[in-house]
């Protein structure tokens, strides 16, 4: 990853089953300035059952209410036979072009089929270590959300990376909520996270607008993803939650602000500033031999003259020569 803050742009199920409707939003993402476009691989069987039972059946509350998993599935997965197809509409607009495996067979699609660069692991896979295990074998760069992680999943997952020889590894802060209230984003976690396992950070954000990556950039994300959207009139699974492109761009210029406005630590002052300064200046005019007091001298702007610092030891002094009122003392 660059230097700079990584902006993932999640498509997620936003495709509505349409291919045109994906490539028109890869190309929106392009547009409002991210970095990578970020899909799903599954099929319903990957992730649930095409059971009606009280494990199985619909959705009692939530955005979802009402469905089964299967059912919901079914309509946000992508068909992979559009994944290597969209990679190269991605590739050739400049954007990273990877995604999110849920199961071995997804894996092997995506390394074999796709040849994406790196992987992410989905929030609520993280405690499929086999899953991480087998993803991190690749050797690829991997990102992991952690959104209904506590510590010691967290040090499972990134155990199971290592132990497969992978360092590269980037943690996201996440929200598993749908939308996400802001009161539950607890930013200050990313360094922490950085301190304890020492990776890469960054936020998976599901609030609604830049407040939360802005602020995740200034705590030390390195990595930002949202999700995507053409337009949230579309609906879908995901639509409540994604950014439309207007919004999306607004972030991205948020976050270059941001980064541009934590910089580095300095405490450097340019010479035009500090000529702005307070300085030592003649305030009324003297004769050579007479004594500096504070009715002739004092410290004004700008900072031409002597430095205040100076300020009793003149006091007192004669003269060696004429002085006129507004002029700078200096230390010959």
């Amino acid at each position: 990853m660059q230097n700079k803050t990584y902006i993932i742009a999640e498509l997620s199920a936003n495709h509505n089953n349409d291919f045109d409707l994906a490539v028109k939003t890869i190309e929106a993402m392009a547009s409002s300035g991210a970095d990578a476009v970020k899909i799903q691989t599954y099929t319903a069987d990957s992730l649930t059952l095409n059971v009606k039972n009280e494990y199985f059946g619909p959705l009692k509350q939530g955005l979802w209410q009402g469905r089964t998993p299967y059912e919901l599935f079914q309509e946000a997965s992508m068909p992979y036979d559009w994944q290597p197809k969209l990679k190269q509409v991605a590739e050739s607009l400049g954007l990273d072009f990877f995604s999110s495996p849920f199961d071995r067979e997804g894996v092997d699609f995506l390394e074999n089929e796709v040849k994406v660069g790196r992987y992410k692991i989905a929030s609520l896979e993280i405690s499929d270590i086999p899953l991480i295990s087998y993803t991190a074998s690749k050797g690829k760069p991997i990102i992991i959300s952690i959104g209904v992680a506590e510590l010691a999943d967290i040090e499972l997952a990134v155990k199971a990376c290592r132990d497969e020889g992978n360092e590269d590894i980037t943690l996201l802060k996440c929200t598993s909520e749908y939308p996400a209230p802001f009161e539950m984003a607890n930013l200050r976690t990313i360094p922490n996270l950085r301190e304890t396992f020492g990776v890469k950070v960054g936020v998976s954000d599901h609030t609604m607008g830049s407040t939360v990556p802005v602020v995740a950039v200034a705590l030390g994300a390195e990595v930002v993803e949202k999700h995507f959207i053409l337009d949230r009139s579309l609906g879908g699974p995901d639509s409540a939650f994604s950014m439309e492109p207007e919004e999306f761009a607004f972030m991205v210029q948020s976050v270059r602000e941001a980064e541009a406005a934590l910089g580095k630590v300095s405490y450097k002052v340019s010479e035009k500033s500090k000529i702005r300064r307070r300085s030592l200046f003649v305030t009324a005019d003297i004769k050579k031999g007479e004594k500096f007091t504070e009715s002739n001298i004092r410290s004004i702007r700008p900072g031409y003259g002597l430095h205040p610092k100076h300020f009793h030891e003149v006091l007192g002094t004669q003269a060696t020569r004429d002085f006129k009122k507004g002029e700078p003392l200096t230390l010959s």
